[in-house]
């Protein structure tokens, strides 16, 4: 994929299909400049035999097609800059209260061969115009700054209005701008 932001979306699109209720968004970059991105969920899980086939771009669970790129190429733009990808899981059936998957993957962002982040923003607000009803924590830290969105927080706020309200999604895209933005100054 072109840019980081198009994975995050394709990882919470598969946390999503594994009836994920909270789903956690984490880019930590470091002062040597080593990006983690961390999305964890509390879905279904996967079994053993799945998690060890993950990361083959012939193993996917979609009856669509036959082939799954998206995690196989998230590794492979970490290990092109001499990062990783790690994937934890515990399926609903071993673990009926603590079941979830952790993916996290690490990249050199000073690496010639280092994706672009992406339209983080743009993102996140299509991740929360798809699918309003699940919690979503997604946070940005870096030396120089955090940016910060909480979804339980903006439903206390809100009450009633759908966080997929046009208005909604506009105040949440600005704020995350805002937040971004006041970094740079």
């Amino acid at each position: 994929m072109k840019e980081l932001s198009l994975n995050i979306l394709d990882i919470v699109q598969n946390s999503i299909s594994a009836h994920a209720e909270h789903i956690g968004i984490a880019l930590c970059e470091d002062a040597d400049g080593i990006l983690t991105m961390t999305v964890c969920d509390d879905g279904c899980g996967m079994s053993a035999e799945t998690l060890r086939r993950v990361t083959d771009p012939f193993c996917t669970t979609r009856t669509t097609r036959k082939v799954g790129m998206g995690i196989p190429l998230l590794r492979l733009a970490a290990e092109q800059t001499g990062g990783s990808l790690t994937i934890e899981s515990t399926a609903q059936t071993d673990d009926p209260t603590g079941h979830g998957t952790v993916l996290r993957a690490t990249f050199d962002t000073k690496h010639i061969d280092m994706t672009p982040l992406g339209d983080v923003i743009s993102t996140l607000t299509t991740i929360l115009q798809g699918h309003p009803e699940i919690d979503y924590v997604f946070e940005h830290d870096t030396p120089r700054f955090r940016v910060h969105l909480d979804t339980k927080e903006l439903r206390a706020v809100l009450g009633d209005v759908s966080l997929d309200n046009l208005e909604v999604l506009h105040w949440i895209g600005d704020y995350l701008r805002e937040q971004y933005e006041t970094t740079k100054k």
